[in-house]
């Protein structure tokens, strides 16, 4: 898994990184820069005094596929799909704060296609190891916070799941869900919040779990901060909505922002590089600090920097 970090000039202001994780077919360099090329939240994070860590999960971006190491590679994913996702036609009334064209054409559509790839074939697989890889992050790093987008929240589950002591907390914003079933094309999240294995607490065999929702915790999530961000303007966001419920009736500590709610309208799936991703960056930092200020200190720590031409090998 390629990693690649960032840190204020001077002394970080907050005593806890943030790991951002990209979503479905999508790669790092969507909290790099804008569709129209303005800077996104990984900077915005920094110039608020976060050092991040933005990663590329295995088989996307800078994390190349290779596979007879990752297995065989899924579906590329569908222009029309990511179209119909990030700027829907029949929502342009609604979703304001997507202002460029919705042609596949239109050069900020073609931005956005340019960077997506493809699933792994096996999302159970895929998750798993996505979630080791944010686990093996976490040991170098020390105490964390994640931020997830869509198809890329599983992995975060799955890596509080391995490193309950280790992840601050989540901020999820429009995570891939509803729960045990997912979005039409991919296979079902047989775990509630993930289609890989999650631990629960009392254990409970995975056919059992969706009547059983409200007697057993997500093991690694008991008790953990978790925000779940939607827009309301988003195909997704009932989905993502589900997905907050479930995570309140398995230990989380949920709260789940609904962007409308706080007088922010017209924002859609990809809400983190919309034209209000600053305002949005700036939100979420104002949660980041309640974060960070509720975690034990760990004393001073040194960042550590792996983006260097090895640090892609090392996870």
């Amino acid at each position: 898994m390629w990693v690649e970090w960032e840190a204020p000039a001077t002394t970080p202001a907050h005593p806890l990184p943030v790991i951002l994780v990209h979503g479905g077919g999508g790669q790092g360099t969507d909290w790099m820069i804008t569709p129209d090329g303005r800077p996104g939240w990984a900077p915005n994070l920094v110039d608020n005094g976060f050092e991040v860590y933005v990663v590329d999960r295995p088989g996307h971006g800078r994390s190349p596929n290779h596979p007879q190491v990752l297995g065989r590679p899924g579906a590329p994913f569908p222009a029309e799909a990511a179209s119909s996702l990030f700027a829907p036609s029949d929502a342009a009334d609604t979703h304001t704060r997507w202002p460029w064209g919705r042609s596949l054409s239109d050069p900020e559509m073609v931005a956005l296609r340019a960077s997506t790839g493809h699933l792994l074939a096996d999302l159970s697989e895929s998750q798993c190891l996505d979630g080791e890889r944010l686990a093996s992050l976490l040991d170098l790093v020390g105490p964390a916070i994640l931020i997830t987008h869509s198809a890329g929240a599983p992995s975060g589950w799955l890596a509080a799941d391995l490193r309950p002591d280790l992840v601050a907390g989540i901020l999820a914003v429009e995570p891939i869900g509803p729960p045990f079933a997912g979005p039409p094309g991919l296979a079902p999240l047989r775990y509630g919040l993930t289609a890989a294995p999650l631990r629960t607490d009392p254990p409970l065999p995975v056919t059992e779990l969706p009547a059983r929702v409200g007697e057993y915790c997500v093991s690694g999530l008991r008790g953990t901060p978790v925000r779940v961000v939607t827009g309301g303007a988003s195909p997704a966001a009932d989905g993502a909505r589900a997905i907050a419920a479930h995570l309140e009736a398995t230990g989380a500590d949920t709260d789940h922002l609904h962007l409308p709610d706080e007088g922010i309208d017209g924002n859609g799936h990809g809400l983190i590089f919309e034209s209000n991703s600053r305002e949005l960056a700036a939100l979420a930092t104002e949660w980041l600090t309640t974060v960070t200020q509720r975690t034990p200190s760990t004393g001073s720590r040194t960042p550590l920097s792996i983006a260097s031409n090895t640090g892609k090998d090392s996870l």
